[in-house]
């Protein structure tokens, strides 16, 4: 995937990961970057295209492929963490975790997949994609079937890169409530877009993730 000329869209874009996405695409030549959020207004980048986009209403995501019909690269970012459990947690929580962070990632795919023969799509997970953390297990269950979801995709659009981003931690607003150590949010991004240079289909961030990632013992193809 060259960055360089290509059109991106990045959804949750007016903060935290999703800016630093923005920003970093931009920086390395971008020729146009649709910057995606449900409130556009809270979008303060300058150079971006802000575009209303809410991952979780269909209509808002029919809306934005029709107005950005030049995309090639697809940057799944959007994504919420609830802090439920399976067993006790609000079931409208789980719910939600999975209207956003799978079937949120799998809609906005399914509208934009038919421009991007020869670009690529590049899905935010996490390193509880491949473990369950008691206090997240919602948002585990969630982002293993996104990583799920990024693997099937693959197989069947053999003509589009199909990234997954995997990371621990990391400084943003969604880990602001903890005092552990964290990635910084723009090293994130660059490994990543580095990823999606080299054709890699998996770029896990920091050590954590690539221990868990290894224990499960599965290649990616």
């Amino acid at each position: 995937m060259n960055i360089e000329g290509s059109i991106a869209l990045v959804t949750g874009a007016n903060r935290g990961l999703g800016r630093h996405f923005a920003q970093q695409l931009l920086e390395r030549g971008a020729s146009k970057v649709y910057a995606t959020a449900r409130r556009p207004e809270t979008i303060d980048l300058e150079g971006v295209h802000a575009l209303r986009l809410d991952v979780t209403d269909p209509a808002s995501i029919e809306a934005a492929a029709r107005v950005a019909t030049d995309v090639t690269l697809l940057i799944n970012n959007a994504g919420v963490s609830l802090g439920q459990d399976l067993v006790t947690g609000d079931l409208a929580q789980l719910r939600q975790e999975m209207e956003t962070n799978f079937f949120g990632t799998l809609n906005v795919i399914r509208a934009f997949a038919p421009g991007l023969e020869g670009g690529a799509i590049l899905n935010v997970l996490s390193r509880l994609s491949f473990l369950s953390f008691v206090g997240a297990n919602g948002y585990a269950a969630a982002k293993a079937a996104a990583w799920s979801l990024t693997n099937g995709v693959r197989l069947e659009l053999p003509g589009t890169l199909v990234t997954g981003l995997a990371l621990s931690a990391t400084d943003t607003d969604m880990m602001a409530g903890w005092d552990i150590p964290k990635n910084d949010p723009a090293d994130v991004v660059r490994q990543a877009l580095d990823g999606l240079e080299e054709g890699a289909l998996e770029v896990l961030a920091d050590e954590d993730t690539r221990e868990a990632r290894a224990a499960l013992g599965l290649v990616m193809r």
